[in-house]
């Protein structure tokens, strides 16, 4: 069997993509990262205004630079990953989440009914909940590997290339499958984890060793505390396919990774992959602030090309599926009437407290780079 037949045998959702077609998206915004943090206006009468996106139309379309496949009504729209010419759900199911559904038979039943109405993008990581959410997910995969498009991230948090590829191969066994469509390093969060990453025998050799030996298709990373620490990733100019990184309305005004990052990304054609559209714990919601279909809706119709969805039970999962199988562009107007609104509780960062404070921060990181547990803390 040939190199190209064999890809194709193990993902059912290759697209052939044009490049030449592929449209680039948008020049990076300002010059540096300190450019483009004026997000917000002080008016004379002292209240606070929500400051226009800078060229709007470039993050509000996400067909411009994330093209979607044109579905029938009622079905999970479908986006290009990046350059890599794979199509995926516009929403994918979250292995955070998913770990902490109240039982074993509930995790399995969540994913089976994703799959079924069209979720094919699967999020996880090594230390998800002590292993549980990727022992979880390899079970509720068994027989329908080939539908998904699966994805897991490496929790190295400075350490090097052999305990990288050693959890990869404890992945791979948990999730009961022979390779990764998408490996990507996990919470790049910390200000020397480039560094660390990219040094000789770093986690970076990994992900070349991986894709060599056949074990992964894709890599990236992701991370949620900084735009700064993404930009330092991306301008090694390592060949990363994806980049993960919250996308929220509150996002837009502070420490914003949709004004710096974004367009960075898909000026490179790497595909943005979202998370914590509910701002991580959902306190917006729980508050009155937003309700999930503008916070799904919003983080769905900026250009990235599917959104990590944090899914613990049937009644969240048929939530989401609704608000996605429903999906309309919210207009450019509209996304920034919802950023003027929600701007004096997105300025000091409350509902974003995994960006300036370590209460997100996972305990493999915190241990890796001399910070006490979650637990430690709490005592």
């Amino acid at each position: 069997m040939s190199s190209q037949q064999n890809e194709a045998s193990r993902n059912p959702f290759s697209l052939a993509l044009n490049r030449r077609q592929f449209i680039r998206g948008i020049g990076f915004v300002g010059t540096s990262a300190g450019a483009v943090f004026a997000d917000h206006i002080l008016q004379p009468n002292g209240s606070v205004q929500a400051a226009e996106i800078r060229n709007p139309a470039a993050l509000t379309v996400a067909q411009s630079t994330t093209p979607t496949i044109q579905n029938r009504s009622g079905e999970i729209p479908r986006r290009l990953l990046g350059k890599t010419g794979v199509e995926v759900s516009a929403i994918g199911l979250g292995g955070a989440s998913l770990g902490q559904a109240k039982s074993l038979e509930e995790a399995i039943r969540i994913t089976h009914e994703a799959i079924d109405h069209g979720i094919t993008f699967m999020d996880n990581a090594w230390e998800y909940n002590n292993h549980r959410s990727e022992d979880w997910m390899g079970q509720a995969l068994q027989g329908r590997r080939d539908k998904v498009f699966l994805m897991t991230k490496v929790c190295t948090h400075g350490r090097d290339r052999k305990v990288a590829m050693q959890q990869l191969e404890e992945s791979l066994r948990r999730l009961k499958t022979d390779h990764l469509d998408l490996w990507q390093l996990h919470e790049v969060i910390y200000y020397n984890d480039p560094e660390l990453i990219f040094r000789s025998n770093g986690a970076i050799e990994a992900l070349d060793q991986a894709k060599k030996e056949g074990k992964v298709r894709f890599v990236g990373f992701t991370g949620h505390k900084d735009p700064a620490i993404h930009l330092e990733m991306l301008s090694h100019n390592y060949p990363f396919d994806t980049v993960q990184m919250p996308i929220n309305c509150f996002d837009a005004s502070f420490k914003s990774f949709q004004q710096q990052v974004l367009p960075e990304a898909n000026r490179r054609g790497i595909a943005a992959i979202g998370m914590k559209s509910l701002s991580g714990g959902g306190e917006a919601v729980k508050q009155g602030i937003i309700t999930p279909q503008e916070a799904i809706r919003y983080a769905m119709s900026l250009p990235i090309a599917t959104l990590v969805s944090g899914i613990d039970s049937l009644e969240v999962l048929r939530q989401n599926l609704a608000i996605a199988q429903n999906f309309q562009p919210m207009p450019t107007a509209e996304m920034q009437a919802l950023r003027d609104r929600v701007v004096q509780y997105a300025l000091d960062g409350r509902f974003e407290l995994f960006k300036s404070s370590k209460k997100y921060d996972a305990d493999v990181g915190r241990l890796q780079h001399g910070f006490p547990s979650q637990q430690q803390m709490a005592t």
